[in-house]
């Protein structure tokens, strides 16, 4: 079934974009959320009247994602947490946390669009990736660091 996109999806296409769905994912999903609409007729008439403007909302999107792009360029956070013998963490890093050291930075991310397959346990550098939008990313090194405890 093609389908004519009302968003951005990940993996599927950009808005204004004329993709081929499963009729399921299209009849159970993209349909009912607004994520897209049927392929008519009267509905790609709509789409070339709306080419423009999709297309400039495109590429502010682009020029967003792009200048976030260049402010996370290098950047590396650190975080202090308490560690035990043989430098062991006590808990862990997760992107909430990586969220809110970045949010001390300047720069607002939401802790979903941080790709962190399981949280960090060990002390030192990780890179991470982040999704800014646009189908870009950026890489960010956090560097765990252990806590000092004063007495």
């Amino acid at each position: 079934m093609e389908v004519i996109l009302n968003r951005t999806i990940d993996n599927l296409g950009l808005e204004g974009d004329i993709v081929k769905v499963k009729p399921g994912y299209a009849r159970n999903y993209l349909l009912p959320q607004k994520l897209a609409l049927p392929l008519t007729r009267q509905n790609l008439a709509r789409l070339q009247q709306q080419k423009e403007s999709i297309q400039a909302r495109l590429e502010r999107e682009k020029m967003a994602a792009e200048a976030l792009a260049a402010k996370l360029a290098d950047v590396t956070i650190e975080i202090a947490r308490r560690v035990g013998e043989d430098d062991r963490l006590f808990g862990s890093v997760t992107t909430a946390d990586i969220a809110e050291k970045l949010k001390e930075n300047g720069v607002e991310i939401d802790r979903k669009a941080i790709q962190l397959s399981e949280p960090i346990k060990t002390l030192g550098e990780t890179k991470i990736s982040i999704k800014i939008g646009y189908q870009m990313t950026a890489d960010v090194t956090v560097q765990v660091i252990p806590e000092v405890v004063e007495q």
